[in-house]
């Protein structure tokens, strides 16, 4: 019965038959009829289903474009129908826009579009509708005696807005969104005020600026270079160094600073007070408040004595309206370093 199980039907031994073959498939091996296997490292094309007959679905291997760098092979792989609607859908909104609103830029302007719309119209329009509205409260603002606008609700919480409006549109770029200066622009959060810290000081700082050779009436004053002009020798100035350094108790040389007292009775008490506590109306820094414009270091203030500080603040007259730079002395005189 066991040999029974091992023939074939017709009679052969079914263990020889597959030895058989067994042998003559190494045999081909050896003699290299079989291809040999791929490199493991080889590309390979990828493969992709798609509906065959019947709607069966097949693998097909995806063609190459021909392009190969550093043996990487790219394949011709079809986008998915998603994105292609996607991008089709793109081009022709893109198509409609064109047409309806305005797009091409020519010469002069751009082509209006089918709906005729205009953009800077629209800003126009919106713009005059905000001055419109607030024609009423402008007015007013324009027209109260300034130290009446404190003691108005209404009035004072529109300038606030208004002056921190403006002020972020013109008056950042130098002294700060939050207003709090840089080296060589005043700090208007303190109360240190080189012409002034009361509303009306303010007001006429904004309306002629300071040394603005456009204004006539700007507030001017300048130090004298007591280096580049020869006033002082190097010596004297080094003296008159440690002396302000001395004022505001910062280290110095006490023999030198004894020696820069009377340089500078002598040449800057006129401007800076006797004391160095300066004088607002000359626009002259409090040099013992141990506030700094330019700075505390020795080699700062060497050369404020050797040059001479020239700092410029433009006069507002000629760019903002009258209620506008009420708003922003009131915005600033807010901030709480107004007097």
């Amino acid at each position: 019965m066991a040999d029974d199980k091992n023939k074939t039907p017709d009679g052969d031994d079914r263990i020889g038959l597959e030895r058989a073959a067994a042998d003559a498939e190494h045999a081909a091996k050896m003699t290299g009829d079989i291809p040999p296997r791929r490199d493991a490292g080889a590309p390979e094309a990828p493969r992709h289903r798609r509906k065959g007959r019947h709607g069966v679905a097949v693998q097909a291997e995806v063609p190459s474009t021909g392009h190969e760098w550093d043996g990487i092979t790219e394949y011709d792989n079809p986008m998915p129908r998603w994105w292609l609607w996607t991008f089709y859908a793109t081009i022709i909104w893109a198509i409609g826009y064109v047409i309806a609103y305005p797009a091409i830029p020519l010469v002069n302007q751009a082509t209006q579009g089918l709906l005729g719309t205009n953009t800077r119209q629209q800003v126009a329009a919106e713009i005059q509708r905000f001055d419109q509205a607030n024609a009423a409260v402008q007015t007013r603002l324009a027209s109260v005696e300034l130290d009446q606008i404190p003691g108005d609700a209404e009035l004072m919480n529109y300038a606030t807005n208004a002056g921190g409006a403006v002020f972020r549109t013109w008056c950042a770029q130098c002294h700060g969104s939050g207003a709090g200066g840089a080296r060589g622009y005043p700090n208007l959060l303190d109360n240190a005020w080189l012409w002034g810290g009361t509303l009306e000081d303010i007001h006429l700082t904004l309306q002629h600026g300071i040394r603005d050779p456009q204004d006539p009436d700007t507030r001017y004053s300048e130090m004298p270079a007591f280096g580049r002009d020869e006033l002082l020798d190097g010596t004297q100035i080094d003296q008159v160094v440690d002396y302000v350094l001395s004022l505001s108790d910062l280290p110095h040389d006490q023999t030198a600073a004894a020696a820069g007292e009377v340089v500078f009775q002598d040449n800057c008490a006129a401007c800076h007070m006797e004391d160095g506590t300066g004088d607002r109306t000359q626009g002259a820094p409090n040099l013992a408040d141990a506030v700094w414009l330019y700075g505390s270091d020795p080699q700062t203030i060497r050369r404020m004595v050797q040059e001479g500080p020239y700092g410029v603040m433009p006069a507002w007259s000629s760019r903002l309206s009258e209620a506008d730079i009420r708003a922003v002395a009131a915005y600033v005189h807010g901030l709480g370093g107004g007097e």
